[in-house]
């Protein structure tokens, strides 16, 4: 269904820090930066971009969205830990299974405050 998920940043620079950080927690290359100043990353057939918004407005989080991310429980505790190291921040509870569910769940605020989910199911 998508062939691509796009996002604002106003820092580039930070935002690539903290990219390029977590998606090495679960195999990902470093982002290239395009021609128009867009930073971009290619993983497992999937493509994720991040740009200055284009109508020059700033940046900022979606209310109420998540972006999640397919891995292992292994690598979403490395990439918790990578994203925070690298500008981002924690929301929600720490990664762990979550109680009645069948997932394995953690969850990052990147510089810009868009929120990202590393999902596994465990059950």
């Amino acid at each position: 269904m998508f062939s691509h998920i796009m996002i604002g940043a106003d820092d580039i620079d930070a935002a690539k820090t903290f990219y390029d950080a977590t998606f090495a927690a679960f195999g990902g290359g470093p982002g290239v930066i395009d021609p128009k100043g867009r930073l971009i990353y290619q993983h497992n057939g999937g493509i994720f971009i991040v740009t200055k918004p284009i109508n020059g407005e700033p940046a900022c989080g979606a209310n109420g969205g998540t972006i999640g991310f397919k891995m292992t429980p292994e690598q979403a505790d490395a990439w918790w830990k990578a994203g925070q190291e690298a500008g981002g921040t924690a929301c929600e509870d720490p990664p762990g299974p979550r109680e009645g569910s069948p997932y394995y769940l953690a969850y990052l605020r990147d510089p810009t405050g868009n929120k990202l989910c590393a999902l596994d199911v465990i059950a």
